[in-house]
């Protein structure tokens, strides 16, 4: 998200400074990065829990707002190693606000997520949705969240915008930039992808007996580059407006695991073969959005298809079949 996003907001007019401490990233992205929009990109490294050194970054740059995409992410994971993302998401989350309090930068989009509706009573889900959680990932979302509103309370000079993903998927179309995940992939489409150009023999799809069309699961798959358009669609209406908002980032309707199977073999005319395995635990049955609200606020809207999504997690994988290394 944040290499596609920092594209984003080139081509939009802004200057981007990356903070990381590629952790889950690659150096070699600043360099592709820097292909792709005919400029070198800033990057300072280090780690978002050190307060004073993101405090200190912040007031070299003179930075007028905040986009947080430093967290963990995969629902299994979270169950399995609960302490790791209450950590890194939030104290990390703890960490950068004291940093920009301190640094009188109080512009945040902040990177949530659909995981804090739950398991939802119905689809589509709308922001005003009963919030819980079913995995430790999701609960660290809902928490900052929270945090972030009480935050806003304590001082209204705070302009917040909290975005709630949905499944972002895709990749840069230049083939240039795309997701590599390190070790063993948590997230649907790059296994499919691994899959299809025979680094992994079988996909596991888990769960075929929810109570969906053909028994797998089913998720609002959101291309990234539209998602990257969100990110500055939402800085532009807070630094224009000032009001904060919490918004849905989703393009309405959903897929299902063999959906986006089908699919993705149609894109890269390479199967893609399946193993049933049993459900994981925090998953729910479907998940999708009903994106309105974005459209209406912040004059943004998703684009692309699932095939657009597939194509280019392809062109990404087949031209990187070892990612960045």
């Amino acid at each position: 998200m944040g290499s596609h996003t920092c594209v984003a907001l080139i081509e939009a007019g802004f200057t981007p400074i990356i903070l990381d401490n590629f952790s889950n990233s690659h150096p070699a992205v600043l360099q592709r990065l820097a292909q792709i929009t005919g400029r070198a990109v800033v990057c300072e490294q280090g780690d978002v829990l050190d307060t004073p050194w993101v405090e200190a970054v912040l007031r070299r740059h003179q930075v007028a707002g905040v986009m947080h995409f430093a967290g963990d992410k995969a629902v299994g994971e979270s169950v399995a190693q609960p302490l790791k993302y209450y950590r890194n998401n939030i104290s990390g989350a703890v960490s950068l606000l004291e940093a920009m309090q301190a640094a009188n930068c109080q512009t945040l989009v902040f990177s949530s997520s659909a995981t804090v509706y739950g398991d939802p009573a119905s689809v589509p889900i709308t922001e005003d949705f009963p919030r819980q959680h079913t995995n430790p990932y999701g609960h660290t979302k809902l928490v900052i969240e929270d945090m972030l509103a009480a935050m806003q309370v304590a001082d209204p000079a705070w302009q917040l915008g909290v975005l709630r993903y949905f499944n972002p998927v895709g990749a840069h179309p230049s083939g240039l930039i795309g997701e590599d995940p390190s070790g063993i992939p948590n997230n649907l489409m790059p296994f499919v992808a691994q899959v299809a150009i025979g680094k992994r023999p079988f996909l596991n799809v888990y769960g075929n007996d929810y109570a969906t069309p053909d028994g797998t699961g089913v998720r609002d798959y959101i291309h990234v580059q539209d998602l990257a358009q969100g990110h500055v669609a939402a800085l532009q209406r807070l630094l224009q407006s000032g009001e904060s908002f919490t918004v849905n980032l989703g393009t309405g309707s959903g897929n299902s695991v063999l959906e986006v199977v089908k699919a993705f073999e149609l894109a890269s005319g390479r199967p893609v073969p399946c193993q049933m395995a049993a459900r994981r635990p925090g998953d729910v049955a479907q998940c999708y959005a009903y994106p309105a609200l974005a459209q209406r606020l912040l004059g943004w809207r998703a684009e692309r298809t699932l095939a657009d999504m597939c194509t280019d997690v392809w062109r990404w994988q087949s031209g990187n079949p070892n990612g960045y290394q």
